[in-house]
């Protein structure tokens, strides 16, 4: 009698693409581009200057740049970031996996979902001057942030994709803080509590670090850090006021999302509101039947690249 092989439902899948890549690059990392080390410095209005860093791939003769953006808990060293990279250089593109504030475990500051202007501040970095396009592309929480760059985008940028991107932060949260999302949410609290503490042995925090250790879900970690840190009245009006579903409408450079139907930290149903209320002349969506968060099965990341390039020229 004939076998066949065992496949997991795509809800299952969901998950295994979740965590399968970040457990596969423990163990075999992905090859990068030649890289060097890049910073560059915003003056916060609140706390003075705060240092950006990233990681900075060159390709010889290139005038086109891939800004890569890392999701919330993430840094340019990401698995995903790390293959974007990759996929660049393979197009010819330079690449700069930029580092949103404290994430490469530096203290400098924190960061949130409506800091596009960081973005800008980055591309004025004297050293990608000479790049005479630029190309942007967002990981979760690192898409939001770059669909806000594209309000009031730089220039030079001709396009931007989010991959796997909340859009509606209330919306967003009570997803992440589902009792079903615990490992996820865990994940990346565990990342963000590290870098308050790098912060706090730096200058002084707004929550008491023995404080935000406790945090058990998303929301609290915006209302003890995020809100006081950014001058916001509660964390509705964070939420509220730094969302970018809301002004998908305004966007000002062709723009694309790409949604995981069974990603289980941004499920569809928390964006569906947003992407319904813009129509597909400001922002085009794919979505792959297959995969989980920010991954997926087979060579959907090059088709994204072609179409930034498609789009940004």
């Amino acid at each position: 009698m004939s076998q066949r092989r065992w496949r997991p439902s795509r809800w299952l899948a969901g998950h295994v693409w979740t965590v399968l890549p970040q457990l596969r690059h423990r163990v075999r990392p992905l090859p990068v581009p030649s890289t060097d080390p890049w910073s560059t410095d915003v003056v916060d209005p609140r706390i003075g200057s705060v240092r950006l860093g990233g990681l900075r791939s060159d390709a010889p003769g290139a005038s086109t740049l891939l800004l890569v953006v890392h999701g919330l808990g993430g840094d340019p060293s990401s698995p995903y970031c790390r293959r974007a990279a990759a996929a660049a250089a393979l197009r010819g593109w330079s690449s700069l996996r930029l580092g949103l504030r404290g994430s490469r475990g530096d203290g400098e500051d924190l960061y949130h979902a409506g800091l596009g202007r960081d973005l800008a501040h980055a591309l004025a970095e004297p050293g990608l001057a000479r790049f005479e396009r630029v190309l942007v592309l967002g990981y979760s929480l690192g898409g939001h942030i770059a669909l806000h760059h594209a309000l009031e985008p730089e220039p030079r940028v001709a396009a931007v994709a989010a991959i796997s991107s909340p859009l509606d932060l209330e919306l967003s949260s009570r997803a992440i803080d589902r009792r079903r999302a615990f490992v996820y949410r865990r994940h990346v609290l565990t990342g963000l509590k590290a870098g308050y503490a790098q912060v706090a042995a730096r200058r002084p925090v707004p929550t008491p670090l023995a404080e935000v250790e406790r945090v058990m879900t998303l929301r609290q970690w915006d209302r003890l850090t995020v809100v006081p840190r950014f001058g916001f009245a509660d964390v509705e009006d964070y939420y509220r006021r730094a969302s970018v579903g809301p002004r998908l409408p305004e966007l000002q450079r062709p723009a694309l999302y790409v949604g995981m139907h069974h990603d289980p930290m941004v499920p569809p149903w928390t964006v569906g509101p947003s992407l319904d209320a813009v129509g597909e002349d400001r922002l085009q969506r794919r979505w792959l039947d297959d995969g989980g968060h920010v991954n997926a099965p087979g060579r959907w990341e090059e088709r994204v690249l072609a179409w930034l390039d498609r789009h940004g020229r």
